[in-house]
């Protein structure tokens, strides 16, 4: 059997301690650090861990993690508790890596954010297997962190990102998401507030202080007026970038709407022969692509000739990123 050693990205304190491989799944075993001192959540006694482990194999705990090489990886480990001496009230001891009454980790609700940029959450909840509920859930419970939420005044931010969340499909139910794409490899959710419109764009850049904001060299955000109203306010020393899709998405409906305008004049009755006085260098259109003394070619002239003139549209809404 051939073996393959990976480096896997765990987070802060977690180790493995073993694995397995499933059928279409990964296994890790991870343990994490104990505390020392336990606070008993009924009578809120301060005393020195008492730990009880449940070394039944039956219950150990499995929670969703980051997928590897596409498949799904879990997290599985022996659930620890902590026994009080004075009420002896038993206390599940929740690991660093996840939040309570949750069968995922904090990295995975991040990556489900990212997924949730041009999509919905349908669309995520097929693409990694779970419930469209918890997809729900998940942005829940990072809408509540985002209220108490403190960027570190000390991390240098270069990039920022901000896009919309749709989550459900023809429904008014958005959210705004604030991303630093400082490293483009390892891209890290600062913000996710309400709504999609300017005061959402807003509440995300107040996160950052007046230092960083000013360190932002470049923000990534669509064509819509918000969020780069909101940007070119706040961040004063930084140039938007327009993704290139949605400067395709405008270029092609300029296109079709130039197409449905003369398709009708176009489907009508033509007349053989060449269109004279015009040349195949007038009209924009190979000699090749069009059969000698075939028909149609006044009328792709007079197509072609219109929708040079996009072009400038695409530039004129695009004026934001004309520098770049």
């Amino acid at each position: 059997m051939a073996n393959l050693t990976i480096d896997i990205d765990l987070p802060e304190g977690v180790t493995i301690t073993g694995y397995h491989r499933l059928p279409d799944a990964h296994g890790i075993e991870v343990s994490w650090p104990l505390p020392e001192l336990c606070c008993c959540p009924r009578c809120k006694t301060v005393e020195p861990a008492r730990l009880e482990a449940n070394l039944d194999v039956g219950k150990t705990r499995v929670v969703r993690d980051l997928d590897i090489f596409g498949q799904p990886c879990f997290f599985c480990y022996q659930a620890v508790f902590h026994r009080c001496p004075k009420c002896h009230h038993r206390q599940d001891l929740l690991p660093s890596f996840k939040r309570k009454d949750t069968g995922y980790t904090y990295r995975f609700e991040k990556r489900v954010l990212q997924m949730l940029i041009g999509s919905n959450e349908a669309e995520v909840a097929r693409r990694l297997g779970i419930a469209a509920e918890t997809v729900r859930f998940i942005v829940k419970n990072q809408l509540a962190d985002s209220q108490a939420l403190v960027v570190d005044p000390q991390r240098v931010i270069t990039d920022i990102g901000m896009d919309e969340i749709s989550l459900k499909k023809r429904h008014k139910l958005y959210v705004t998401i604030m991303t630093d794409l400082s490293d483009p490899q390892n891209p890290q959710v600062l913000a996710v507030k309400p709504g999609r419109d300017e005061k959402a764009a807003t509440a995300c850049l107040d996160l950052l202080t007046s230092e960083q904001r000013e360190r932002v060299l470049r923000y990534r955000v669509d064509m819509g007026a918000s969020y780069n109203k909101a940007c070119r306010e706040l961040l004063k020393n930084a140039k938007a970038v327009i993704d290139r899709f949605h400067v395709a998405k405008l270029f092609g409906e300029a296109v079709d709407g130039v197409r449905k305008k003369n398709h009708a004049g176009i489907q009508e009755e033509v007349v053989e022969g060449r269109a004279e006085g015009v040349s195949f260098a007038d009209v924009g259109v190979s000699p090749r692509s069009v059969e000698p003394d075939g028909p149609g070619e006044s009328e792709t002239g007079s197509v072609v000739r219109e929708v040079a003139g996009v072009a400038e549209v695409v530039r004129v809404a695009c004026g934001v990123q004309e520098d770049l």
